[in-house]
C-alpha cells in the first residue's frame, strides 16, 4: 500500500470519525451538518492550515538580514535537498522542538523554538532542519496540518456534546442516543482522532529522519540532536502545545508533558529506536555518516561568523531578533 493511499485512507478515518460523532450528537441532521462542515475544513485547511498553526505559537518569520546563521543552515539546507527556499520561523519557547508546515514545498515554512537555537549545536541545529525539510521533500507538512486542524475540530466536537448534550428524539433528526449518545462522542472521538494521528505521524518520523540524515549527510548530527531534544523537553513544558494538543505530532519531538492526558496518546515512534536507526546508519557510511548518494554528497558545513544563531544585525539596527539575557551557541 502506498503512502498516498494510506494518508487518504486516514485523512477519509478522520472525515468519518466527525461524522459519526455528528450523528451522535444530532442524528440524521447532524451527519448532514458534520459532512459539510468536514468538507469545508478541509478546504479551508488546505489553503490555510500553516498559518494557522503558525499563528497558533506565535511564530516570527526571520530572513537573512535578521537571523542571518539559522536562514543561512536552512538555505544550504534547502539547496542540497533540492526545495524551494521556506519561510523560516523563530518561536519564543524554552523548549526545544521544530517542526515543518504548509501545503507544499513551495508554500512551506520551517519553525524553530529558541530553546532549541538556545541549546543546540550548530551541527545539531542542522540536522534538525534537515529533518523538517525532508518531511518537506515527502510532502508530508500538507497531511499532517490537515490532521491537527480537523482532530482538534473532532475533539472539539467531543466537547461540545458532552456539555450540551442533543435531542434524544430520532424523528426530529436528533440525537438517537440521547445524553448517553453525547458522552460516548465525548469520550471515543478525541481518542480516535489521536488514534489515527499516530497513524499518520510514526512512519512519517522514521522516514523523515532516514531523508533528513541524507539531506545533511551526517545521522549522527540528528541522532545527537534528538538526544538532547529529548532530555530537556522532558524537563521544559510547551504551555503553547499543552494548548493545541492536535498539533503535538507536527514537531520532530513529543511536545506534551508527562502530566497531559493527551500524552497518553503518544503521537511519535520511541526516541530510543529513532537514534539507533541513525546510529545505525553511521556506522554503515563510515565517517559518521558522509558521503551519502542522491546528490547531497559529502557532509554539511553550518556557517559560522561569530554571531548567535538569532543573528543579531549590525550594531543600530532596530530589526534584530535576540532574547532577553541570552547567549546562543554562536554568540
Amino acid at each position: 500500500m502506498t503512502s498516498y493511499l494510506k494518508t487518504t485512507i486516514l485523512l477519509a478515518g478522520l472525515t468519518a470519525i466527525f461524522m459519526a460523532v455528528g450523528f451522535l450528537l444530532g442524528g440524521k441532521t447532524g451527519l448532514i451538518i458534520a459532512f459539510v462542515v468536514a468538507l469545508g475544513m478541509n478546504l479551508f485547511s488546505y489553503w490555510n492550515s500553516g498559518d494557522m498553526v503558525l499563528s497558533m505559537y506565535g511564530a516570527r518569520e526571520v530572513d537573512a538580514y535578521s537571523a542571518p546563521e539559522f536562514h543561512g543552515i536552512v538555505a544550504r539546507l534547502a539547496e542540497r535537498a533540492g526545495l524551494p527556499m521556506p519561510r523560516v520561523y523563530i518561536i519564543q519557547n524554552d523548549q526545544p522542538n521544530a517542526f515543518a508546515t504548509g501545503r507544499d514545498p513551495e508554500h512551506a515554512a520551517v519553525a524553530a523554538t529558541t530553546g532549541l537555537l538556545q541549546r543546540l549545536t550548530p551541527e545539531e541545529i542542522a540536522g534538525v532542519m534537515a529533518h523538517e525539510l525532508a518531511h518537506v521533500k515527502n510532502r508530508d507538512t500538507l497531511i499532517m496540518t490537515i490532521t491537527a486542524t480537523i482532530a482538534g475540530a473532532v475533539s472539539m466536537l467531543g466537547n461540545f456534546g458532552l456539555f450540551f448534550g442533543a435531542s434524544s428524539s430520532d424523528e426530529r433528526g436528533g440525537n438517537p442516543l440521547g445524553m448517553v449518545g453525547a458522552v460516548l462522542a465525548a469520550i471515543l472521538a478525541p481518542i480516535a482522532a489521536t488514534l489515527v494521528q499516530m497513524a499518520i505521524s510514526r512512519t512519517r518520523e522514521f522516514e523523515a529522519d532516514r531523508i533528513g540524515a541524507e539531506i545533511c549527510g551526517r545521522p549522527n548530527w540528528l541522532a545527537d540532536a534528538l538526544t538532547n531534544i529529548h532530555n530537556s523537553a522532558n524537563h521544559i513544558p510547551n504551555h503553547q502545545a499543552e494548548a493545541h494538543p492536535a498539533t503535538a505530532h507536527l514537531f520532530i519531538a513529543n511536545p506534551l508533558s508527562g502530566a497531559s492526558m493527551a500524552s497518553l496518546f503518544s503521537t511519535h515512534p520511541d526516541m530510543g529506536e529513532r537514534v539507533a536507526r541513525l546510529r545505525a546508519m553511521a556506522a554503515q557510511t563510515g565517517s559518521f555518516g558522509s558521503g551519502f548518494g542522491g546528490g547531497f554528497g559529502g557532509g554539511f558545513t553550518p556557517p559560522r561568523d561569530g554571531r548567535s544563531p538569532w543573528g543579531a544585525p549590525p550594531q543600530g539596527s532596530q530589526g534584530g531578533f535576540m532574547p532577553q539575557n541570552r547567549r546562543g551557541p554562536w554568540g
